[in-house]
């Protein structure tokens, strides 16, 4: 699968990824800039700043403009923020990509930040996070991360908090943008049926008007965890949730495939060991996974779970032994063969749209500024080997950073901590 990366004058990255065989083409402008960039006392701006494009801009100045005539194309589009990086998207029918190359040129580049539409998105904020207070499937993972690695970037809510959120004003969305969004911290994404030409054409029509500055960088991650953690939310709910996180591999990292791998043995699919353990032995659970996010200078491994109150101990017991297992035995070919197939088969799964590709290509290049094609992905998947798999269990699964986070109907986190070793 082919794509090319074009370097405009000003810096910003165009990757076109062709694909002949769909009606349809994803504009994605994605830029290095999430919560790992902010400072303590702006957490949560790059996503309220996501909200804000959204709401008006100079040519387009009332907040419906912008949905009405997205709408109007037939187009799916949304925004998303995350911790290194922000996207904003627009999928159309192939007819229409000159339009949609204008309309999310438009609101990336020219948001006015109407005040009056920051205290009224001020309001929609703080619903979301209350949204996400009331579902502690979500909330155990902010303080999963939150345990991890505490009052830095790395450890904050991508959300932030409702006080910084009230106190946003115009000024700070100008100053924060003026830093991050910037032409060599930005890539566009075209993926699906387009003629080449047009579209390198088109994007350096709309986005040459993007100035060069000095980047604000993201403090980098500080590790510093010596001793298992625990943290317990009490709430009253019929069901506990948990996640159990430990220190991962970064992006950059040739060790995050078998992280990768380890995660999908470990509670990837609905024949991996948690699933079979604690879902269809135990029945004390709805659902358990396990999960590795590989990120620019750190990485996240997880296990996750919503089980029967009563048997948490027995359950968070039957985890860490299905971990003990992976340190100390080395998986059967037969079972890492099923594990690498089922990788590959979602993945090839997960590329079958022009919005998949324009996120598989546009990803890449935000995270790590090198891109792997599906071939090379595939080949460094098949490559991981038993050895490798239980060495890399080894060194991430260590008691001395283990973390454990629990909300729930319990009062302290007494008993939690005897379960604290791997």
């Amino acid at each position: 699968m082919s794509y090319t990366t074009h370097v405009l004058k000003n810096g910003l990255r165009l990757i076109t990824v062709p694909r002949r065989d769909t009606p349809s083409v994803t504009v994605m402008v994605l830029v290095e800039a999430g919560s790992k960039y902010e400072r303590a006392g702006e957490n949560g701006i790059s996503h309220f700043l996501e909200h804000m494009c959204f709401k008006g801009t100079v040519k387009r100045p009332k907040p419906m403009q912008i949905s009405a005539e997205l709408d109007a194309l037939g187009a799916q589009y949304n925004a998303f923020t995350s911790y290194e990086f922000t996207g904003y998207y627009a999928k159309v029918a192939s007819t229409n990509v000159r339009k949609a190359i204008e309309i999310v040129s438009d609101l990336y580049l020219n948001p006015t930040f109407n005040p009056k539409e920051i205290e009224r998105e001020k309001g929609v904020i703080i619903e979301e996070m209350n949204m996400y207070e009331d579902l502690p499937n979500r909330k155990v993972q902010d303080d999963a991360t939150a345990l991890l690695y505490g009052d830095q970037p790395a450890g904050r809510s991508v959300l932030g908090t409702k006080e910084i959120i009230r106190g946003v004003n115009r000024k700070d969305f100008l100053a924060y943008r003026s830093e991050h969004y910037l032409p060599q911290s930005t890539i566009v994404v075209v993926s699906g049926s387009f003629r080449e030409k047009d579209i390198v054409r088109e994007v350096e029509r709309h986005f040459n008007t993007l100035t060069h500055a000095v980047k604000r960088k993201k403090e980098p991650v500080r590790d510093t965890q010596h001793a298992p953690r625990v943290f317990v939310r009490s709430k009253k709910s019929d069901q506990s949730h948990v996640v159990i996180a430990f220190r991962g591999y970064p992006v950059t990292s040739a060790k995050s495939y078998a992280a990768m791998l380890l995660a999908s043995i470990l509670g990837g699919t609905m024949s991996s060991r948690l699933w079979q353990v604690v879902r269809e032995k135990l029945g004390a659970a709805y659902y358990v996974r396990a999960g590795h996010e590989a990120l620019t200078d750190h990485g996240v491994f997880e296990i996750s779970a919503g089980l029967d109150t009563s048997r948490i101990t027995e359950v968070l017991r039957a985890i860490t032994g299905e971990i003990s297992k992976l340190k100390r035995s080395p998986v059967s070919k037969e079972e890492l063969s099923r594990s690498k197939d089922s990788i590959i088969g979602r993945f090839l799964l997960s590329l079958e749209r022009s919005d998949d590709l324009a996120e598989y290509y546009g990803l890449q290049e935000v995270i790590k500024g090198s891109i792997l094609t599906p071939e090379q992905y595939i080949r460094a998947i098949r490559r991981v080997s038993a050895d490798e798999l239980r060495a890399v269990a080894r060194e991430i699964f260590v008691t001395a950073h283990m973390n454990l986070a629990v909300i729930g109907p319990h009062e302290s986190d007494a008993p939690f901590v005897p379960l604290m070793k791997v």
